[in-house]
């Protein structure tokens, strides 16, 4: 599977961190992070992705303004996207079709070419703009799912909250996983 992951400035830009390194090897994963990312992870964790996520060539590395990047035109195939954190920002463009940077164009080639997208928003409270756009996007076939516990696996620590989310997130990208217990 070819992915997409883009990583927007909200809060918990790690998660997506989290998730790319629970990857498993048949995922090739072009990653777009953006400028405000890539202060939240420096902020928020003293994180610097392209030093966390070393690997032997199966992730590649995209900036907001490489809009040049293979995963700007339809004509590249990949598989599916996930914008992970989802800003608040970057939804509002993808719902009204703004693509003035490679996230948002990522989106837009893979919305027009009927490919898999989640957006996983990162806010709280969602103001009534936010759920609005969030509806419209659902509406047209683009999966909301944002970081949301759940506590009938038993999660007692933040670290297996954020395996549970990650797992969420794979199921729906029907990545087979051992993130957290099921439901029995």
């Amino acid at each position: 599977m070819k992915l997409v992951v883009a990583i927007t400035g909200a809060s918990g830009a790690r998660l997506a961190v989290k998730f790319i390194q629970n990857l498993p090897k048949s995922v090739e994963a072009f990653i777009v992070i953006s400028r405000s990312a890539e202060k939240s992870l420096k902020l928020e964790d003293g994180i610097d992705l392209k030093e966390v996520l070393k690997d032997s060539g199966r992730f590649h590395f995209f900036k907001e303004n490489e809009i040049e990047a293979p995963i700007s035109s339809g004509s590249f195939k990949t598989d599916k996207m996930i914008i992970l954190p989802c800003s608040m920002n970057t939804l509002a463009k993808c719902a009204v079709g703004i693509s003035d940077n490679l996230i948002t164009r990522a989106f837009t080639v893979m919305f027009k070419e009927k490919r898999e997208i989640i957006l996983a928003p990162r806010e709280m409270p969602f103001s009534a703009i936010a759920l609005e756009n969030m509806h419209k996007l659902s509406q047209l076939g683009v999966i909301i799912a944002p970081p949301v516990l759940a506590y009938y696996s038993k999660q007692n620590s933040l670290e297996l909250m954020e395996d549970f989310m990650i797992g969420k997130w794979f199921d729906l990208l029907k990545i087979e996983h051992n993130l957290y217990e099921r439901w029995k």
